[in-house]
């Protein structure tokens, strides 16, 4: 097993210690702006209630998840990749849905999340926590068949965000998907966007970036920033949704067949 690894256990095995890499701070951004909400073993403790991440979410908490899941399949076969601890029942639904042989694997760069994480699972199936970076994961290339990041991007600064989802989309195979389930810039029309602004601003400072650029963009800027080094493949089918008046999206990249060498006939288009 990796350091920095703990698996979750069953009835009749002793539990892994969860070893923390020394080597692994968490960063200034999240230390500054999270503490309160991600760091701090009161807040944990506080946020880590059903009914809060659901109000939180405007009472679509449910159906973000819901919709998370029926992507990523009613049974899940081969390696999933969940980057980021989430409160709530995400990740032990997530777990439900693994088929025999099958392992979901989790990181968090704060040992605190893991901790509070590994709590809620009851080591009935093959779950994985690794205390590692998200802009520098300790995976192979295309070690998974999907990779889900529920509600993380909007947390994180711009360039930070954009390494995210170039190591996302760097560790899920060819023919394998990335689900993303974040904010989303809502209608207009949707009163829920006027009562975002103020909320984003002050308690999510890099959360509205999200409703002026795009994802899918994001993912296509890593396929071209790593061409040259054969070790991205371009985006297949793109797939997005909307929720809530356009304030909450769903946006599922598949990865298409490894780049040609470069300077080669018929390269496929990022």
């Amino acid at each position: 097993m990796d350091e920095g690894t703990v698996a979750s256990t069953s009835a009749s095995s002793r539990p892994v210690p969860l070893r923390i890499s020394d080597e692994l701070v968490v960063p200034q951004y999240l230390e500054q702006t999270y503490w309160w909400a991600y760091l701090h073993p009161k807040g944990v403790r506080f946020f880590e209630r059903q009914w809060l991440v659901n109000l939180i979410l405007w009472g679509n908490f449910a159906r973000l998840r819901d919709s998370a899941l029926a992507e990523a399949g009613a049974e899940l076969a081969g390696r999933t990749l969940q980057v980021a601890c989430v409160y709530g029942d995400f990740t032990p639904r997530l777990a439900q849905r693994l088929a025999k042989g099958a392992r979901l694997d989790v990181i968090d760069v704060a040992p605190v999340q893991l901790e509070n994480l590994r709590s809620k699972l009851d080591g009935t199936t093959e779950v994985y926590l690794h205390h590692q970076d998200s802009t520098a994961l300790n995976f192979a290339d295309g070690a998974f068949d999907q990779v889900i990041l529920f509600f993380l991007l909007h947390e994180q600064p711009d360039e930070v965000r954009r390494k995210t989802v170039c190591e996302a989309m760097r560790v899920v195979k060819p023919g394998g998907k990335v689900i993303f389930v974040d904010y989303h810039r809502p209608s207009l029309f949707n009163p829920f966007r006027y009562v975002m602004i103020p909320i984003l601003y002050f308690l999510e400072p890099f959360a509205l970036n999200l409703w002026r650029q795009d994802i899918v963009s994001w993912a296509v800027d890593c396929c071209a920033m790593r061409q040259s080094a054969h070790s991205l493949t371009c985006i297949g089918r793109v797939h997005q949704e909307t929720y809530f008046g356009g304030l909450y999206q769903k946006v599922v990249l598949e990865r298409m067949h490894p780049l040609p060498v470069q300077g080669g006939s018929d390269q496929p288009a990022c």
